[in-house]
């Protein structure tokens, strides 16, 4: 019969309304506790330390800001003075300051071993040493020409940019190789713009300014009149001196190519900007960082190739887990088709749910045969009565164990089961009626 066919599926009792809420509640207080623990839905906010308002870095963060909110995640921007500050600020919990972009090569604590605080999620561009130069005070240099060694320059007033930047150090490294002598640099004690404008007007012979090409200040001065570019002939020297510079190529024409500018290629030496956050930043928010790098950054520029940007080049800060594995397997399956949030709590919660269904799965295969053993206890628990009264027939009056087998017989009618077990409670009452009758026959008076 179909009402038979899967008893175990079918036919098994509902439970009582105390069972399911306890059930209700051990499901709820298993949830509490592995939300709490995992910690699965992140703070809604990132503070981001930036560099001048100008420059690139506050550039990337305002094209960061719109694909985070998307995500329900608002960034906020912390403007500074360059990297050397970023990095400061970073290591000052009490700053507020969670991720920075941090250019190589400006680390006063830098060491052998990285940072146990700070992490890396990726280097997301390159960052060019920008020396531009007014062309009327090429006239006051010796023999009236440009210098190809930056020893030539002793003679100009350069404008290294303002205290807690990352371009002072870097350019001063390279001074000091080259023999120029420090008195013929100085740092600005302004921000940023004001340099630009004082170097515009006359009142800086050079501006030297590490930031990536796509930054508003470098567009700028690339497009303004009486201006040129240094060109670093020794970049490749440079490189293979220290290990966080690299050796670029500025191309003919790509600056303006109906002018024709620059007129010849240009040898550019260059840092790498990094993203650089907390360790102890959440790890969703590690992952969507990164994610929002790669479409960021991801996209050709002057120096970059298509899908360059952002990898795991930071010698300086150890890679977190959360960025390497998104450089070698894209992004969490779930985060391909459900919102960050949602895919992100799910993400988090098999952490729990996985060990939950294997220790279950086991006992799972237990509970059919004990539901089983305890439906048919409430027949099988009659039949020792049965076979008490049974066993008294002849000792006690044949009417009082009639009347006991009847009491017995209501009461196993009464008996609710499911369909599956109908059989064992008429088997039983078969069993009675049995019983009934051998005492019944056997108080009966010989004929």
């Amino acid at each position: 019969m179909e009402a038979n066919a899967h008893p175990r599926r079918r036919y098994l009792p509902e439970p009582g309304p105390l069972t399911t809420g306890l059930l209700l509640l051990v499901c709820l207080a298993a949830m509490v506790f592995a939300y709490r623990g995992l910690d699965p839905t992140p703070v809604k906010r990132i503070v981001i330390a930036t560099g001048p308002d100008q420059g690139a870095y506050a550039e990337f963060a305002r094209r960061y800001a719109p694909l985070l909110k998307a995500q329900g995640v608002t960034l906020v921007l912390r403007a500074t003075q360059g990297s050397a500050e970023n990095l400061a600020l970073l290591r000052d919990r009490a700053s507020g300051v969670e991720a920075a972009f941090v250019q190589g090569g400006v680390d006063p604590e830098a060491g052998d071993e990285p940072d146990p605080q700070l992490v890396s999620l990726g280097a997301v561009a390159y960052e060019p040493l920008w020396l531009f130069y007014r062309d009327d005070s090429v006239p006051r240099l010796p023999g009236a020409v440009l210098p190809t060694a930056l020893a030539g320059l002793a003679g100009w007033r350069i404008n290294t940019g303002p205290a807690g930047g990352g371009s002072g150090p870097i350019f001063r490294t390279l001074a000091a190789l080259e023999g120029l002598p420090a008195s013929a640099l100085h740092s600005g004690d302004m921000a940023s713009v004001h340099g630009v404008v004082d170097f515009v007007q006359g009142r800086e012979d050079a501006l030297a300014f590490v930031s990536a090409a796509d930054a508003p200040f470098v567009q700028y001065l690339l497009h303004t009149p009486g201006v040129e570019l240094y060109d670093f002939v020794h970049a490749e020297a440079y490189a293979r001196r220290y290990a966080f510079l690299h050796a670029l190529r500025l191309p003919r024409g790509l600056i303006d190519p109906a002018a024709d500018r620059p007129p010849q290629d240009l040898h550019v030496v260059a840092a790498t900007a990094s993203l650089v956050v907390r360790s102890d930043l959440h790890p969703a928010l590690k992952e969507l960082l990164v994610q929002t790098a790669a479409r960021i950054h991801g996209q050709p520029g002057w120096f970059a190739r298509a899908g360059e940007f952002p990898n795991m080049d930071a010698p300086i800060f150890a890679i977190a887990p959360e960025a390497e594995r998104y450089y070698r397997s894209g992004p969490p399956w779930l985060q391909r088709y459900l919102p960050f949030w949602l895919a992100n709590f799910a993400d988090r919660m098999w952490i729990v749910l996985l060990p939950l269904i294997a220790a279950l799965w086991p006992l799972s295969r237990l509970v059919p045969p004990l539901i089983e053993m305890r439906l048919r206890s409430r027949v099988y628990r009659w039949y020792g009565r049965l076979r008490t009264i049974e066993d008294a027939s002849g000792r006690r009056p044949a009417a009082e164990l009639a009347r006991e087998l009847d009491a017995i017989d209501a009461r196993v009618a009464a008996i609710e089961l499911p369909l599956s077990y109908a059989d064992e409670v008429y088997a039983l009452r078969s069993n009675i009626a049995m019983v009934r009758r051998r005492i019944l026959a056997a108080a009966a008076p010989a004929r």
